[in-house]
């Protein structure tokens, strides 16, 4: 479905292709962005009210992914007692996307995500979980608002500005690079098969292809790639600076939980842990048996780890 609004040619998903999908039977909800021309999904999961936490966890998803991913996450940590809310990014799930892939930039991605969790939705005292490509954005996001959060938890993710050696993790990135642009067709599932440990369910891989009929709705996962800096010649790594910059002074509490299976990351988290004043001196645990999808290889761990990190820093935060 196509929508016309004002310079962006919007493609809406048709409902159809969300129905009877395994182990999703949450509610949509949705709020407009960009001066309501542009639909965002998120999933708003709460407990009974007798049993409420008063913690709101915020799940952010990467590339190629959606809230999908989080379906086994969400019902551990709601039976604990915590409110969830998992937003689709612009481009993916049941958010709309955008025909013209260069409309998307890391700006207008990081405004989005600020204007629905923010300025629609009004979450605050958040604990942030953010994954791959919801790091990048996530982390940012804190730096420019850390008022609005309690906590955090980084999973298999970063913050990049370009000013890194690429070293041993080049050749992946070419590859990554060279292959999201050139595959036709493009399936998001073989990358989510590809990088976790457990064999999926055609089902389950289905799911992951269910935001995306056609070549048309791709522009947003093609596009990512090319928006990870490489270079400190970027546009945005001044940007990026800047909010490491704020994240380097944060004692806000902030847990790394990587997976041993990861090929991204390896499992090495010390970008993170051992820059922002908040993740030194943890424990930071390591998720068994998972790759880089570690949502899907172990969920129920994931979200172990979240409410045991919640509930163990409940004084930290009254403090």
């Amino acid at each position: 479905m196509t929508i016309a609004t004002e310079d962006l040619r919007v493609l809406r998903t048709p409902e159809a292709r969300f129905e009877n999908l395994p182990d999703y039977p949450f509610e949509p909800h949705y709020v407009a962005v960009d001066g309501g021309r542009l639909r965002v999904h998120y999933l708003d999961e709460q407990p009974e009210e007798s049993a409420a936490s008063g913690e709101t966890v915020l799940l952010l998803h990467g590339n190629p992914s959606w809230s999908y991913l989080y379906r086994h996450v969400i019902p551990p940590l709601v039976e604990a007692g915590h409110r969830c809310v998992a937003v689709d990014l612009i481009g993916f799930g049941k958010s709309d996307k955008l025909a013209d892939r260069f409309a998307y930039t890391y700006e207008r991605h990081l405004g989005w995500l600020r204007e629905a969790v923010f300025d629609r939705l009004d979450l605050r005292e958040v604990t942030m979980v953010c994954h791959d490509w919801g790091g990048a954005l996530g982390l940012p996001l804190l730096a420019a608002h850390p008022a609005r959060f309690r906590r955090v938890v980084a999973t298999n993710t970063g913050l990049s500005t370009g000013d890194e050696e690429l070293g041993a993790g080049w050749p992946l990135m070419a590859a990554w690079l060279q292959s999201s642009q050139r595959t036709y067709p493009f399936e998001p599932s073989t990358i989510v098969d590809a990088f976790t440990v457990t064999g999926l369910d055609q089902a389950v891989l289905a799911a992951y292809d269910a935001p995306f009929p056609d070549e048309p709705y791709l522009t947003g996962i093609r596009q990512f790639p090319l928006l990870i800096p490489i270079s400190p010649q970027d546009e945005y790594t001044p940007a990026l600076r800047a909010a490491w910059a704020v994240l380097e002074g944060l004692e806000l509490p902030f847990l790394c939980a990587f997976s041993d299976q990861d090929n991204v990351t390896r499992g090495d988290h010390s970008a993170l842990s051992g820059r922002i004043p908040g993740a030194k001196g943890r424990a930071h645990p390591t998720i068994t048996g998972a790759g880089h999808f570690l949502q899907e290889d172990a969920g129920a761990a994931l979200a172990t780890a979240v409410d045991d990190f919640i509930r163990s820093t409940v004084k930290e935060h009254s403090a």
